[in-house]
């Protein structure tokens, strides 16, 4: 009996072992991300601009409505499957890989938990079938310190009226719907913030300046400007005054998305690392065979396959329906440090190579930086688990 085998026979189905479902859909996003997204990567890296017809196509393909119930335009799937699509696509490319992730685990997550039955027959189906989301709640003095907000909202009767401006929001360029968060009164602290759906075309809304970032370059990440914005009075999404657990519950599923991505982001410069070192001749042979870099390349692969198991776990534990902020959070740190420790090991792996644009790892590495920083820095995770684990929870 081979391994293998012994493995089906013996062994308890691991986290990271997939439905026949999963694995079906796992093999068309490859086969997607290696077909349509490979080829254009270099120019949209170049261009710092997702192509508009792969944007198509990810609507077209349905990997932008995978949670999204049927009635709406939607699979009605899984965040598992949400974060197999965020993975594999981050393999190739981080960039279109956080277009997919925040458009479904933030955005149209937040329309499914948190919106009337009018708001999402408004919505989820242009979400659907064409309309980009965004999320935005970071400004210049409100980071980490989500809810010390500036941007401000007024009744204004028949119409709410917003002022203020926001920072650091991904597919600022491409979205048309946003979830936007304000305050309607700054003395109330978190009680004030409020939750509201901004369309593009709203009076007194514009996009502003595109970030020249080091990594996820492909991805815009821009800035909102809110100059007596009006607002309809029924596009409060949840209550007024209860957007803190809009974003907080939100938030966290998203982290699941972005640890996705990181596993995605380690793998593919694994990949790469495994591919030159069988091609990489020194001394007569090629360097895998030398081995300090088998067991680089073993530390690597353990990395990846520990990040991996966190991330599937904190999704399995969201799908039952069971508490998984410390799993989430703990998935998001250790898949930030083993994206950056990876690609950072691929590019010495390549030697010289590894230092230029012509090959990918030195791409692979900028991309793994902003895993510790969006949606939750990594002390904030750290903090998050420390809390849970001394509460006894």
């Amino acid at each position: 009996m081979n391994a293998t085998a012994l493995e089906k026979e013996y062994l308890p189905q691991a986290l990271t072992d997939l439905t026949e479902e999963e694995e079906l859909f796992r093999a068309s996003v490859r086969e997607f991300a290696e077909g349509e997204v490979r080829p254009r990567v270099e120019k949209m890296e170049h261009d710092a601009k997702l192509d508009s017809e792969l944007i198509k196509q990810c609507f077209d393909l349905g990997l932008m409505a995978i949670e999204s119930p049927e009635e709406y335009g939607g699979a009605g799937s899984t965040i598992f499957n949400a974060i197999l699509a965020i993975e594999e696509l981050a393999r190739v490319d981080a960039s279109i890989s956080v277009f997919v992730d925040v458009h479904n685990t933030l955005v149209t997550n937040a329309f499914m938990k948190w919106g009337n039955d009018e708001i999402k027959k408004k919505y989820l189906p242009q979400m659907a079938t064409g309309k980009v989301g965004a999320y935005a709640l970071s400004e210049a003095a409100s980071g980490s310190d989500a809810f010390a907000l500036k941007t401000k909202a007024v009744d204004k009767g028949d119409h709410w009226e917003l002022n203020g401006q926001k920072l650091w929001i991904t597919n600022g360029n491409e979205a048309e719907i946003f979830i936007l968060f304000a305050t309607i009164d700054a003395n109330a602290g978190y009680k004030g913030i409020t939750a509201f759906i901004i369309e593009k075309g709203f009076e007194g809304f514009s996009v502003g300046k595109k970030e020249d970032k080091l990594g996820i370059r492909a991805s815009s990440t821009t800035e909102l400007i809110l100059e007596n914005c009006k607002v309809p009075k029924e596009n409060v999404l949840g209550e007024v005054g209860k957007g803190y657990k809009v974003s907080i519950e939100t938030l966290n599923e998203g982290r699941i998305g972005i640890g996705a991505q990181m596993v995605g982001i380690a793998q593919g410069a694994y990949e790469a690392a495994l591919k030159y070192t069988a091609e990489r001749e020194q001394f007569g042979q090629s360097i895998n065979n030398f081995q300090a870099v088998q067991f680089q390349l073993a530390e690597m692969a353990l990395d990846i396959e520990a990040a991996r198991l966190l991330v599937y776990n904190a999704a399995r534990l969201k799908d039952a329906g069971k508490p998984f902020l410390k799993e989430a959070a703990m998935a998001k740190i250790y898949s930030s440090r083993t994206a950056e420790k990876v690609s950072s090991k691929a590019i010495e792996l390549f030697g010289g190579y590894g230092y230029v644009k012509d090959y990918p790892v030195e791409k692979f590495w900028r991309d793994s930086k902003i895993g510790a920083i969006y949606e939750g820095t990594s002390n904030m995770q750290l903090q998050t688990i420390a809390k849970l684990i001394m509460s006894g929870k």
